[in-house]
């Protein structure tokens, strides 16, 4: 578990929160506003309240249509006209290709061949065209990015265009909207584009907010880049929360040094134990990369964090037979 330094004003010089409320403008009709619900065995567990942001239950199945929608409605209309393209693990497939289909632009997706399926099924469903050609995200991007370049066409980044990670920041505001005396909110953390909407949010509107950034052990990137006080590469490890692996970037890494209080590793069979746990207990399906915060509050792993308390499970897009087998694995046989 690392602790950060403060923060850090400049760091957000180009993420204002006036963008936040535009995007929340943007997006509104189209994005869900998802439910901010008080969990009792959490709050039991830890001595205070904790509530769950039901990102997971999100139109498409995860937060990232927030970013997406607010990145390609911002586009000029004779630019978009041309399509667009764009790298992701699924979520964020998942948020360009609905935001495109609404939005009547071409788009082209370029994903891992381990994507998930039913991230895969879905973004074909929205009628994005795919590339699934990759090993992994890495490969995907140098892709994605050379597509752009080669056409012409607008890349949308998931963690490093501004108005993408605006969107991203309009679930904080939802948050502190209804719950105006928010101390601690519990963030998943890849790429950080989750971690960039909050933090410039939650900083200019509400710095009294510790801001707790979890990863798994094989996503950890942030942590390692953090240890290190530079960006380095992690290997690409198979993990549940595949929507938190592969490297950062130097925006991440700045986003991490700035918008982070601490920062809570969790290994998989703690993940695996969170998914089962928030099916059982609370009746809602969440995939790995969803599930970090509440595997991090089941292990202790942020002991007694101050209250109020919000967790975000940013999505619930997990593959049906792996979530049966997750959550049968870990209930008591009489």
């Amino acid at each position: 578990m690392l602790r950060l330094a403060g923060y850090d004003a400049a760091m957000f010089s180009d993420l204002q929160s006036q963008a936040v409320y535009a995007a929340a403008d943007r997006i509104r009709g189209v994005a869900r506003r998802t439910a901010l619900r008080h969990s009792h065995g959490l709050t039991e567990l830890t001595g205070t309240d904790v509530y769950l942001k039901l990102e997971c239950e999100q139109v498409t199945g995860s937060f990232k249509l927030r970013g997406a929608y607010n990145a390609l409605s911002s586009i000029p209309a004779d630019v978009r006209a041309r399509g667009v393209v764009a790298a992701s693990a699924g979520n964020h497939g998942l948020g360009v290709a609905y935001s495109a289909r609404e939005l009547s632009i071409p788009a082209t997706l370029y994903i891992p061949r381990t994507a998930p399926s039913v991230k895969r099924d879905g973004i074909a469903a929205l009628g994005a065209t795919i590339n699934a050609s990759s090993p992994d995200y890495e490969a995907a991007l140098v892709l994605a990015e050379a597509h752009a370049r080669r056409e012409g066409i607008p890349f949308v980044s998931a963690t490093a265009d501004l108005d993408v990670v605006a969107g991203q920041g309009t679930a904080a505001l939802e948050i502190l909207e209804e719950l105006r005396s928010l101390r601690t909110v519990l963030v998943p953390v890849g790429g950080a584009g989750l971690l960039g909407g909050f933090g410039s949010f939650l900083r200019a509107v509400a710095p009294e907010v510790r801001i707790v950034g979890v990863q798994g052990t094989r996503s950890a990137a942030m942590a390692r880049s953090l240890e290190a006080g530079h960006v380095v590469p992690v290997p690409h490890e198979s993990t549940l929360a595949d929507g938190l692996a592969g490297d950062i970037d130097d925006f991440a890494f700045d986003i991490g040094k700035h918008a982070l209080d601490l920062l809570a590793i969790v290994t998989e069979e703690e993940i695996e134990r969170a998914i089962a746990w928030l099916y059982t207990e609370e009746g809602l399906v969440v995939e790995g990369s969803g599930a970090v915060g509440v595997a991090a509050l089941l292990a202790k792993k942020v002991y007694k964090p101050a209250g109020p308390v919000a967790v975000v499970l940013s999505g619930g897009n997990i593959d049906a037979h792996r979530h049966a087998e997750i959550v049968a694995a870990h209930t008591p046989t009489s």
